[in-house]
């Protein structure tokens, strides 16, 4: 099974989209089709056994669009490609604006009385001019509409070229026939006025429409402009500049400060800090030292530092954020199904009632003239486009809009199951904790010599416990202290000679074994244990010295965001491995009133379904391998972009940055989003509702109906932006 993208041109409407979709789904050899009319994209899975590439583009092309492989499509090349389409349909404004300008000065000049302005009313200027506006910049909808009824299907274009026809051959009747009488204001009864303006004012609703949909692709933009041209390689101890599409696994690289990292790796020699917020969101410099992990496309702020390429360019984790953005911004939310049903069958049902209205007006009503008018009005104030932008813009927005804040959603799909979240369950370890232990209490008469005799002893350790007293009591450390006799029993403790006296650290029971008395730390023991802390004590030539507590530490934000999910009306849940005294104690502190503990992978799995079962909608939030099967069967899974590969690709949202504070922000995104959406739907549906019977009643001018044609799809557009500008 293959799957693509496609670059399409030539979409206008949510019927074209429409069209693709209903032409490619008929092929043998196609499994899923999805054409986005906002991002002007198609993503297509096929078996290439069944059709080919070429093929798949030849129905397109057939179908009257545009395509190109998406991949074969360089950035300037597609810019290039975009910029020709606007510079076509601003050459087509023009004319038509300059052409249409008489028609607003001769109805200006007709209800003010102005006399020497008469001129513009001649018919044959007004043929002349309405000629060059029908077949020059409105040859486009002429095209089109052949283009969609060769295919049997039906679009804007068809009800704009009908409508402006009918108005254009009745003026041009009346102009032969010699029956052009004088109006209101001294304007003849003709209508050509309303055909060319009709044609403005689509133009400039699609200009402006068009100039708007590019910016919702910003996000995407900017990501892709964090990739330098350039990296200075070392090879055989000297400096070469090369383009970063030439950098291999393994090169040696010099980053300076100010300079953008080329691609990912880890540092080798050196240290910096780093300025990752336009990929993760967080603000504040991260300090790197040798053998940190650095991320293509971050700024190196201060130190000189040496890199090695773990990565090639296209393979980055710069690079997989604008696939998934991109893909997102092409995808379709579960809402949208509503409005692409509809829009199946929106223009021929339009176009019967117009024919119906013409019908009417001509038998019950004044004139055949009045009749075909009406039926102009009701062709061309019902336009889909709003109707097919409403979700696809949105979507772009809000996905975008989460780019930047190092939130990647993966589709449309979540972005909307997020706004319904009802049940949040977290992963401990790694997830509401840190996923390190450290050091959290110290009881000793004399704690930095507690501290530095187990740093002492911990030298070299693997251990999580013995790495993390050793760290905790690192900088007591004087380098003048002999370490010998080293004695390990795994599970229990150690016993070692510092300075030729015997140090024991381990557990209560590994020192009770050595014949060490923990009485009077033995309540501090029991606290410290009932917290769910592994407890470690120290002893000194057979004494007791004191004690040390360590436990997984909560991340930054854990508590606050628990309290912010539960004022969304989120119910909260903790579910983790680990034993239920440490389960109860780490919920405790993060405010997490539900905990499921001494669960394997499937166990979490099914007190998911179990809660889906009970008509919760579900996202489990975690970064760990044993975390997938569990974010893969939520509803939404939410993955630390601290975590593994694995969860990350399970997921549908990730956090790329490890501050957790961003899940209560991606929650209020998908609203917000949402929100914007049904408010699209609901204004492209009540404008139809409205304005389709005022047409059909006589109520509405045809020129009136264009320009709110257009007012329709801007104000769509306009409310889709705002998510981009509002608080979340």
């Amino acid at each position: 099974m293959t799957k693509i993208t496609l670059n399409i041109t030539g979409m206008y409407c949510a019927a074209c989209s429409a069209r693709i979709e209903k032409q490619l789904s008929k092929q043998a050899g196609i499994r899923s089709v999805n054409v986005n009319i906002a991002s002007e994209r198609a993503t297509i899975e096929f078996n290439n056994n069944e059709i080919s590439l070429s093929d798949i583009i030849s129905v397109i092309q057939k179908t009257g669009y545009g395509a190109s492989l998406r991949q074969e499509t360089n950035p300037a090349k597609e810019k290039e490609m975009r910029q020709r389409e606007m510079n076509r349909l601003r050459g087509d404004l023009i004319v038509s604006a300059l052409f249409g300008f008489p028609f607003v000065v001769a109805m200006i000049a007709g209800f003010s009385g102005v006399g020497h302005l008469k001129f513009l009313h001649n018919e044959y200027l007004q043929l002349t001019l309405a000629t060059l506006i029908q077949f020059i910049p409105g040859r486009r909808f002429y095209v089109n509409a052949f283009k969609a009824l060769k295919t049997k299907g039906c679009n804007m274009d068809v009800l704009v070229a009908m409508g402006t026809t009918a108005a254009y051959l009745l003026s041009i009747y009346y102009v032969a026939s010699g029956a052009v009488n004088e109006g209101v204001a001294g304007m003849k009864s003709l209508y050509f006025e309303s055909s060319s303006l009709i044609i403005t004012f689509v133009l400039i609703g699609k200009y402006l429409e068009l100039s708007a949909k590019r910016q919702t692709s910003d996000a995407v933009k900017k990501l892709m402009k964090l990739q330098p041209d350039t990296a200075n390689v070392l090879n055989n101890g000297k400096e070469e500049v090369v383009a970063t599409g030439d950098i291999k696994i393994a090169d040696r690289l010099i980053v300076r400060p100010g300079e953008r990292i080329p691609t990912d790796g880890y540092i080798q020699k050196g240290d910096s800090s780093v300025d990752e917020s336009m990929l993760t969101g967080e603000s504040a410099p991260v300090d790197k030292t040798a053998g940190s992990k650095v991320i293509g496309g971050t700024i190196n702020k201060f130190g000189t530092f040496i890199m090695i390429a773990e990565r090639a360019q296209g393979d980055t984790f710069l690079s997989s954020i604008v696939k998934t953005v991109e893909e997102a911004q092409g995808s379709k939310a579960p809402v949208q199904k509503t409005a692409d049903t509809v829009s199946g069958y929106f223009v021929p049902s339009v176009i019967a009632l117009a024919l119906l209205t013409l019908l009417a007006h001509a038998l019950f009503g004044k004139d055949t003239e009045t009749a075909i008018l009406n039926a102009v009005s009701t062709l061309v104030i019902a336009c889909p486009c709003a109707l097919g932008l409403a979700t696809p813009l949105a979507v772009m927005v809000g996905t975008g809009r989460a780019a930047k804040l190092g939130i990647l959603v993966k589709g449309g799909e979540y972005l909307e199951m997020a706004s319904k979240i009802t049940s949040m369950v977290f992963d401990k370890t790694g997830t509401v904790t840190e996923g390190e232990i450290a050091v959290t209490d110290v009881i000793s008469a004399d704690n930095d010599r507690l501290l530095k005799l187990a740093a002492l002893a911990e030298q070299g350790s693997e251990h999580p416990v013995g790495k993390a007293l050793h760290d905790a009591g690192e900088h007591l450390l004087s380098g003048n202290d002999t370490v010998e006799n080293f004695v390990a029993v795994p599970g229990q403790g150690i016993a070692v000679d510092i300075n030729s006296v015997r140090v024991i650290v381990g557990t209560q029971s590994f020192l009770e074994a050595n014949n060490v008395k923990s009485d009077i730390y033995i309540n501090d023991i029991v606290r410290l244990k009932q917290q769910g802390k592994t407890v470690v004590l120290l002893a000194e030539n057979g004494a007791i010295q004191g004690v040390a507590a360590l436990a997984d530490t909560l991340r930054r934000n854990v508590r606050e965001s628990v309290a912010e999910l539960c004022d969304m009306g989120v119910k909260v849940s903790l579910m983790t491995g680990d034993n239920e005294q440490t389960a109860k104690s780490i919920a405790a502190k993060a405010g997490i009133e539900h905990v499921f503990y001494e669960l394997l992978p499937e166990d979490k799995v099914a007190q998911i379904k179990n809660m889906q079962g009970n008509r919760e909608i579900v996202a489990m939030v975690g970064d760990g391998i044993n975390d997938a099967p569990a974010l893969a069967t939520s509803d939404v899974g939410i993955a630390i972009g601290s975590g593994t590969d694995i969860a990350m690709e399970s997921a549908g949202i990730v956090i790329v940055s490890s501050n957790i504070n961003k899940i209560p922000t991606a929650i209020r995104l998908s609203k917000l989003t949402m929100k914007v959406v049904r408010q699209n739907l609901l204004w492209a549906f009540g404008y139809n509702i409205i304005g389709i019977p005022f047409a059909a009643a006589g109520l509405l001018n045809p020129i009136i109906a264009g320009a709110a044609m257009a007012l329709s799809s801007l104000s769509v557009v306009a409310n889709s932006l705002l998510i981009a500008k509002k608080t979340v």
